[in-house]
Parts: C-alpha cells; structure tokens; sequence
C-alpha cells in the first residue's frame, strides 16, 4: 500500500513518509498516474518493467518527482536489483548512462540505475533515493515486485 504524502519542510513538494512502500504497478498507476503528464510517464514506468521482467529482475524502485505530489513531474527516477538478471536478456538502453542518461529517458521516459554501485558516500543508489535532495531529510519510496521470488530479495 502506498500511504499519503507527508510534509518534511515548507515550500518544498509533499513525499511519501520513509521507507519503502511495497505496490503492483496497478497501485502505481492508480496511485500517480492521474493526469495526461503523469499518465505519460506511467507507460515509461510500465516498459521499464516489461523489459527488466524480460530479463529476470525481480524488483524495481521508483524514486523522483513522479513519487511526489508535484503535478506535473519532468520524469521519473529509480533503480532495480541486478541479482539474477540476464545481461544477454537485458536491454542495453537500461545500461547506457550516457550524457545524462539521454537515451535512456528518450525510451523510457525516465532513469533507472542499478542498486549496488556506491557513491563517494558509500551509498547504494537505493539508499541515496532515500533521501530528499533539497532538504537531506529521509523520504520514502516505491518497490515494485516484477517477479515472484523465492525468499526475500532486498
């Protein structure tokens, strides 16, 4: 279930409350898809999934502006879990971040990462989502379950 948005400072969009709020991309839709801007980023969101599907990845994340209550978000962020992914199934575009990851948001719409790289920090990309650029404050998140999975997958 994906809970109301929560207020972590003034002047600054509403986010959802920390942590990881588990939802099908159904839930996703209902959820943030409800004008023509977001329902447009949502089909961005939907091949996203089908193509890491198509390759195994059991779980995405989605971050950004279009998890928020900003109407009119420029894309969407997120990263997903490269354990057992096919790199010869996997689509190439979700690998290339090049200038900006310009190819990437021409296809999809948005930008997806993987999980496990770390940044200067020692912070995964799912960690570094986490948290509010603006304020610094921690913020939540959407998980989505691409594929049924034996044990947890984190």
């Amino acid at each position: 279930m994906i809970p109301p948005f929560v207020r972590i400072a003034e002047g600054v969009p509403r986010v959802l409350p920390p942590g990881i709020h588990w939802a099908s991309l159904a839930e996703v839709e209902a959820r943030f898809a409800l004008n023509a801007r977001r329902r447009w980023l949502f089909e961005g969101v939907a091949m996203v999934a089908t193509a890491l599907r198509a390759a195994g990845c059991r779980i995405m994340y989605l971050n950004g502006s279009y998890v928020t209550e900003k109407e009119q978000p420029e894309d969407f962020d997120g990263c997903w879990n490269a354990r057992g992914v096919s790199a010869a199934m996997l689509d190439p575009v979700l690998l290339d971040f090049a200038d900006g990851r310009a190819a990437q948001k021409r296809k999809f719409r948005g930008e997806m990462f993987i999980v496990t790289p770390r940044d200067r920090a020692g912070r995964t990309m799912l960690s570094f989502f986490q948290i509010d650029k603006l304020t610094g404050r921690p913020k939540g998140i959407v998980g989505i379950r691409l594929l049924a999975s034996r044990g947890r997958v984190p």
